[in-house]
């Protein structure tokens, strides 16, 4: 047939003018060409030469800058001419089938119309990003050239009656509209940039973002295109590939979401309200700060949601017209479409329903998009609200308890989520209702009353949900209770582990520990039950609501529905699940929300310092002195202005010198409290504290607080990280630190609370010289110094002597030892004592040495860890040295198959099978219903309606639906059940490991990793996986069901789905690497925003103290910033997943239905299996992007079950002996002899030994002494006798057994130690005395009598069963240890070994202790490690080490007179 632009029909020439020109159809149409023609001719030319010469002169974000007003709304009309331009196009060529020859005139000029309109958006952009606007011009033109042409051809049409009825008219018309818009838009860029017709045209710079290379979320700065696509992510979603994403590569945010733009922005809205009838409330300044885009986010829903029903209209309309034709008109020679046929065609409603598709899901996203990025704006401002609130927090509410830690990090971790969450919500409640009408309202048109009742199951069964989704909400508060408790217990275990071993109680404890694992498990059973029911109700519902709708329609119509209705309507009962679903959560947040707001408001007072008058002289030291708690740090902080004053007030001198005194009240004072505070940060920044680095003055600091050997000591020496997330240091670090930075500050005053009390004698004499006498004294600044040691008031230039909240006295110590006689003797007796244990605890081995040498330890053992760490990382790298790149990239994006069959396995094989098999059975009943339904309804097409015909369909459809909402039951249990059970077995599998690990593995292993995995690994493992699993499989079930559905009815499909599916493998795997990462960086930067607010509640005096406030503000600000940036960039990459699966979903949707209209030219399904195709074609866009981000979010889960895995291959202690327990005497060891043969230990096989070769003989009930230096093995021999350490040469025989052939349980509770830390566990006194249970009474009583606690146990409430506190703080460190003593006392055991017992406790404390040695164990043998020389004076045996040997060996009195040796030595340097 011959092509022509005219065509060439029989008898009619087409290119005859003889009623004039215009009046030719044919020729208005090649008149309409030229204007696109001219445009596509001067564009093209330009577009390809490119911009290099033209680019803006300022460094920006290029591609970025959009400045051309009526930016958006030009965007927005070109995208409905393209519209416009599809449908003429479609209307030609439908039109055009009408005729005998081929018309080109009727589709021609729209195919390039919309090549014409595609080519002015890409030469827009263009031109705006490079910032040239007199090119411009040439839009101008094709916008009036083209209205010319097109109005003409609107008034020929309305001369020869063309009207609305011909859809060609209507589109006509559309056009017309459009480029006059466009025009309007081109003539106001002129009006307001005067880049052409005016003299001087408008300059314009970038906004200060563009400017800023540091910026780089640019979803605000994109165009609309960009803005809808995430289009500007793809080079950091690739990138993730190559290498993984840091900090620095999502750089800062824009100036309009950071924390302080947006906490100004509410504050404003707040003062704004200041109105003195009625309280500010934060919801209206909530709403009047951020209420815009919500509203913005609400109308993007509505459309979602209004499209969202074009997809079962559309399908309704393609089956109902699947085997129709339509007629039409002729005018001009040329057949007319009328308006109404467009709707009735069904390739026009197919791809109707792929353009729904798109602009509904982009709505959607959108809508997504701006009420995540509010609800973070919002968070920031609050943040940064409630910093400034803590800032301004009076001490006593902190102290009174009305403002607690746990509420502070409550408020800022969860409260504040809350609102941000709540905000996500909103747009869905307000859309919800709406949703709901529309979805009921369509029902009815399709399948009239018996809809109602569909629908009616659906509304009735949503209370059901809520009911659900509150318990769930109270069962999770009962869970997160238990596991805080079981948390407690943990952390117990594992600090004391050491005791715990030594004494084997470790299955007394672990079973308690299992025991509340027990109760949490109840819990979590209920949690999953319901869980399960939430589930199980969402996918029963549609199932449900569909049997009664049709069962009704039966009965009511007493025939089943047609294919049309009944695939519409399936596709509708689908949609109005979702909102209500989602609606008990709404409901559920804002539930939340409302109470989390209530908690913005903080007061009150006691009096504690009364009738107040000093006087603090300038530049001089002044001590306060008193008895405990009697207000002389109440003193410093009412100075500070930390009380609230009741009456009275505080004066400072305005000094001369004085360089910043800006009218403030007073200026900075360095204050170092008396509970110590750290930053987390290094020990550098700590002691500057934000003050300029000056080196010679930091060395004077470091050496006045004697910090250089402990400095030394740390990894990474003064730039290691301490405080909460860092390094543990001992009271007397953290002490000395706080006191250098209050050295270091260079302030006029100083003030030091106690600086002493966690120091040493030594290091209290050398800080008091170096530090206060000499560094301070001599920069001339005024000191105040509140301290218990009163041998130092003689350096006192003034004292004031404080007692019961007021002044005792004050002046100098002169003046006190003339005018109060009474108070100066007090004073001396108290000196004399304190300088005879000045005399005593000048031994060798100082408390500070001890924490030097605990710190070492700790190092020492993480070192050695480090060093195996990096072998096992070098060895790694070499492997992948090879082909480095594509390895990485392989690494990065498997999924951790073999943690997930780790995992289900952990669950139990039956209940893999079972959960395997059901939910396989679900999936295909829930296919073989609809497919019976489309069976069913077709078959009313085939034949005349009986209803003989129906009695044989709707009993097996009633038998289906209940099948499978039986599965959807057993499906959704079975999954959460498993998850339980392999929660279950991994916690009790790890607990077990850890416990019986060697006591090495704690050593090396630093706490807080281990509290990890039974912290947050398992409650990710008993809470997040099972969810995500479930969903993750449901959702690639329904996938895989629909497209084979879809392949099944038309295998024609299954060459299109090729592409989409290559499209979808890389769509997911560059998303699941870079959402990982981007998940990685938001958890690590909330975790130091939380730390930072706590740690400025802790530290709140000496912030305020040293008027630091706004250092720390700025601090956390960025803080907020950085997390939130991270959490945006995860939002944007989300959004960015979600629009390229919808879109894909889109194309199948299109594709099935372009497959389906073609078979059916050949016959080939049945309308009702076109149905039932392109229902499930509409269920795949909803679920390709859940099944990619449960497959990222579980990739993220599995890493805790991989970490808890790597702790199950810890090697455990053998606790099995050689000989059997049976063999073991009952009473042994009744005599205490020990022989010890050619020993040699080490630690671990990859260490050096600690001891080599020693050899020693203990006589039964014989007292010996061991000592040397540290490092010199005592302790290790101490640890040898319980088989604690590798003992891989020689043995110790104890009455006649080895016992390296005892099993460990029997060994160790034969024998009783001391430590020198007093452990203690919460609970009761009888259960730290006796765990097991075993004694009487009397026993109790005696051993605590024995230690000299009887009395003070008496007085308690409760006597035996009086209450400890975790770890013992209720008690005194000397009562402490006394404690312990009883505790070893209660173990009728004929060998006690002491190790360092009294190294930490006072010389009364330590007079009983050596007393009741003498006396209750007379008949023990008694082995001291000795830490005090004098405590082994009267000992039978001394036994001296040195380097892991015995140096010397004999009674005291013998060694004594070898002066030049050893012990001898120790003696001296002891007295």
């Amino acid at each position: 047939m011959a092509l022509s632009f005219c065509g060439s029909d029989d008898g009619v020439n087409a290119y005859s003018v003889d009623k004039g020109v215009l009046n030719n159809g044919c020729f208005v149409d090649a008149l309409n060409l030229v204007p696109h023609v001219f445009l596509l001719f001067i564009t093209f030319p330009i577009l390809f030469i490119g911009w290099g010469s033209q680019s803006s002169k300022v460094q920006i974000h290029h591609n970025t800058w959009l400045h051309f007003p009526g930016h958006n709304l030009r965007w927005i009309l070109t995208f409905s001419l393209l519209f416009v331009h599809v449908c003429e196009f479609a209307e030609g060529i439908v039109s055009n089938k009408m005729m005998g020859t081929d018309h080109l005139h009727l589709y021609m000029p729209a195919f390039m119309g919309f090549v014409a309109a595609t080519t002015s958006v890409v030469y827009y952009h263009n031109i705006e990003t490079s910032n040239f606007p007199k090119l411009l011009l040439v839009l101008f033109i094709y916008w009036v050239l083209a209205f010319i042409t097109k109005s003409i051809k609107l008034w020929k049409y309305a001369e020869f009656k063309v009207g609305p009825q011909h859809l060609r008219f209507c589109i006509t018309a559309l056009l017309v509209l459009l480029y006059g818009l466009l025009m309007a838009v081109e003539i106001n860029v002129i009006r307001v940039r005067k880049y052409v017709f005016f003299t001087n045209p408008q300059k314009v710079k970038p906004p200060e973002d563009l400017q800023d290379l540091g910026v780089r979320f640019l979803q605000p700065f994109v165009n609309l295109l960009s803005k809808a696509t995430y289009w500007w992510m793809n080079p950091l979603i690739i990138g993730a590939h190559r290498r993984p994403i840091e900090l620095k590569k999502i750089g800062k945010l824009p100036i309009a979401m950071r924390a302080l733009t947006n906490y100004l922005r509410l504050k404003d809205a707040y003062e704004d309200q200041r109105d003195p009838n009625r309280a500010p409330s934060i919801w209206r300044s909530m709403y009047r700060a951020f209420g815009r885009p919500i509203l913005l986010s609400s109308t993007f829903r509505y459309l979602a949601d209004l499209l969202g029903f074009a997809g079962p209209l559309c399908i309704s309309g393609i089956v109902k017209y699947l085997k129709e034709d339509g007629g039409s008109e002729t005018y001009f020679g040329v057949h007319f479409m009328s308006s109404t046929k467009l709707l009735q065609n069904t390739s026009v409603l197919a791809v109707l329903l792929f353009l729904a598709l798109i602009l509904q899901r982009t709505f959607l996203q959108a809508s997504y998009y701006v009420t995540i990025e509010t609800g973070i704006n919002l968070r920031g401002a609050l943040l940064a609200m409630i910093y400034n609130k803590i800032l301004r927090l009076s001490t006593s509410n902190m102290s009174m308890g009305e403002m607690t830690l746990g509420q502070i990090n409550n408020l800022v971790a969860i409260e504040t989520n809350q609102l941000m969450w709540f905000l996500f919500l909103c747009p869905n409640l307000w859309a919800m209702p709406v949703q709901i009408v529309m979805g009921v309202i369509l029902l009815y048109y399709l399948l009239g009353w018996s809809a109602l009742v569909g629908a009616s199951v659906i509304v009735l069964l949503a209370p059901i949900q809520y009911l659900i989704a509150t318990k769930l909400a109270d069962t999770q508060k009962s869970t997160l209770e238990h596991s805080t408790d079981r948390l407690k217990k943990t952390t117990e275990i594992l600090k004391g582990i050491k005791l715990l071993k030594l004494y084997a109680w470790e299955n007394i404890f672990c079973d308690s520990v299992e025991e509340t694992r027990g109760k949490e498990l109840t819990s979590l059973k209920t949690f999953a039950f319901y869980t399960s029911m939430s589930i199980f109700m969402n996918a029963a519902i549609p199932i449900a609501a569909v049997l009664a709708t049709f069962v009704m329609h039966h009965f009511i119509n007493g025939t089943g529905p047609k294919p049309s209705a009944a695939f519409a309507a399936l596709a509708l009962f689908h949609i109005l699940v979702t909102p209500l679903f989602l609606l008990s959560t709404v409901v559920r947040f804002a539930v939340k929300a409302v109470v989390s707001n209530g908690f913005f408001t903080w007061g009150s007072n006691l009096s504690t310092l009364s009738d107040i008058n000093i006087r603090i002289p300038t530049g001089q030291l002044t001590m306060i002195v008193g008895q405990v708690g009697c207000g002389k740090s109440s003193l410093l902080l009412a100075m500070l202005g930390e009380m609230q004053t009741i009456d009275g007030r505080v004066y400072w001198s305005k000094l001369t010198s004085c360089l910043h005194c800006q009218g403030k009240n007073r200026y900075s004072v360095a204050y170092a409290a008396q509970k110590s505070w750290l930053l987390n940060a290094t020990v550098e920044d700590n002691i500057t504290f934000g003050s300029p680095f000056s080196k010679q003055r930091y060395k004077a600091v470091i050496d006045a607080c004697s910090l250089q050997p402990d400095i030394d000591l740390l990894p990474f020496g003064d730039q290691t990280e301490i405080g909460e997330r860092g390094i543990n240091l001992s009271g007397g670090q953290r002490q000395r630190i706080c006191v250098a930075r209050a050295l270091y500050q260079n302030t006029n005053i100083v003030f030091l609370d106690d600086p002493f009390s966690a120091l040493d004698i030594h290091l209290s004499d050398h800080l008091m010289q170096e530090g206060i006498l000499k560094f301070l004294q001599d920069d001339k600044r005024t000191v105040v110094l509140v301290t218990h040691k009163l041998q130092y008031l003689i350096h006192a230039d003034w004292i004031i002597a404080m007692k019961d909240g007021s002044i005792l006295r004050e002046g100098t110590l002169k003046d006190i030892q003339t005018h109060d006689v009474e108070l100066y003797d007090h004073w001396k007796t108290l000196m004399n004592r304190q300088d005879q244990e000045l005399e005593k605890v000048t031994e060798h081995d100082s408390q500070t040495t001890l924490e030097r040498k605990t710190l070492r330890r700790a190092f020492y053992s993480r070192e050695t860890k480090n060093q195996i760490d990096d072998e096992d990382e070098e060895e790694e790298e070499e492997e992948e040295e090879d082909d480095n790149l594509s390895m990485t990239t392989n690494r990065r994006s498997k999924i951790p198959w073999k943690m997930c069959w780790c995992y289900l396995s952990s669950g139990g094989f039956f209940m893999v099978f079972l959960m395997v098999s059901s939910k396989l059975l679900k999936h295909s009943v829930i296919v073989a219903i609809d497919y019976w339904l489309a069976l069913w309804t077709s078959s009313k097409t085939n034949q005349s309606a009986s209803s003989g015909h129906d009695s044989y369909y709707l009993p097996v459809f009633i038998i289906l639906c209940a099948a499978g909402i039986t599965l959807c039951l057993i499906t959704s249990l079975t999954v959460e059940f498993l998850g339980l059970s392999a929660a279950t077995n991994l916690h009790h599998n790890l607990l077990n490991k850890i416990i019986h690990a060697p006591i090495r593995f704690f050593d090396i292993t630093p706490l807080g990793q281990i509290l990890n995995r039974f912290s947050a690994d398992t409650n990710i493992i008993d809470q997040h996986i099972p969810p995500t699993l479930e969903s993750l499989t449901r959702s690639t079930l329904l996938c895989l069901s629909a497209i084979g559905v879809i392949s099944s009815i038309t295998p024609i499909f299954l060459i299109a789905l090729v592409p989409l599916a290559i499209a979808f493998y890389f769509i997911q795997k560059y998303f699941r690497v870079a959402s990982k990462d981007l998940q990685d960086l938001d958890d690590s930067t909330q975790l130091p925003l939380l730390c930072h607010f706590s740690e400025t509640a802790e530290g709140l005096t000496t912030i305020r103290a040293f008027r630091h406030e706004a250092r720390f503000r700025q601090r956390m600000l960025e803080l907020t910033d950085t997390n939130n940036t991270a959490y945006l960039f995860l939002s944007a990459a989300n959004r960015w997943l979600e629009v390229r699966t919808d879109y894909l979903g889109a194309v199948i949707v299109l594709t099935a239905a372009g497959a389906s209209i073609w078979s059916l030219r050949y016959d080939l399904p049945s309308v009702g299996l076109v149905g039932l195709g392109l229902t499930y074609a509409l269920t795949v866009t909803n679920y390709l992007n859940w099944v990619v981000r449960n497959l990222a979010d579980l990739e993220v889960q599995m890493s805790a079950v991989k970490k808890v895995n790597s702790f199950l291959s810890t090697e455990s202690e053998n606790y099995e002996g050689s000989m059997d327990t049976s063999q073991v005497p009952e009473n042994w060891p009744h005599n205490g002899e020990i022989k010890i043969q050619d020993l040699c230990v080490r630690y671990d096989p990859m260490l050096k030994p600690v001891l080599k070769h020693v050899n020693a003989y203990i006589k039964p009930s014989q007292k010996v002494g061991i000592c040397g230096r540290t490092g010199s093995g005592k302790s290790s021999l101490s640890l040898a006798f319980f088989n604690m350490v590798d003992i891989f040469e020689g043995k110790i025989i104890i009455d006649g057994i080895d016992i390296c052939k005892l099993p460990l349980q029997t060994l160790r509770s034969r024998l009783s130690i001391i430590l020198q830390d007093p452990v203690l566990f919460s609970g009761s006194i009888r259960f730290n005395l006796d765990p097991e249970r075993t004694c009487t009474d009397d026993r109790l009583w005696e051993a605590l009598e024995i230690a000299q606690l009887k009395n003070m146990v008496k007085a308690l409430p409760g006597g035996l069963d009086a209450v400890v506190t975790e770890g013992g703080e209720n008690f005194s460190v000397g009562q402490r240890q006394l404690f312990c003593l009883a505790r070893a006392f209660v173990r009728k055991s004929s060998i006690l070994i002491m190790d360092e017992a009294t190294a930490s406790i006072d010389m009364a404390t330590e007079n009983i202790l050596q007393k009741v040695v003498m006396t209750a164990f007379a008949d023990r043998t008694v082995v001291t490690i000795a830490h005090r020389v004098h405590t082994i004076l009267t000992a039978d045996l001394v036994i001296v080490m040195k380097r892991g040997n015995i140096l010397e060996y004999d009674k005291p009195e013998t060694l004594l007179e070898q002066e030049d040796g050893m012990f001898a030595s120790f003696v001296k340097a002891d007295m």
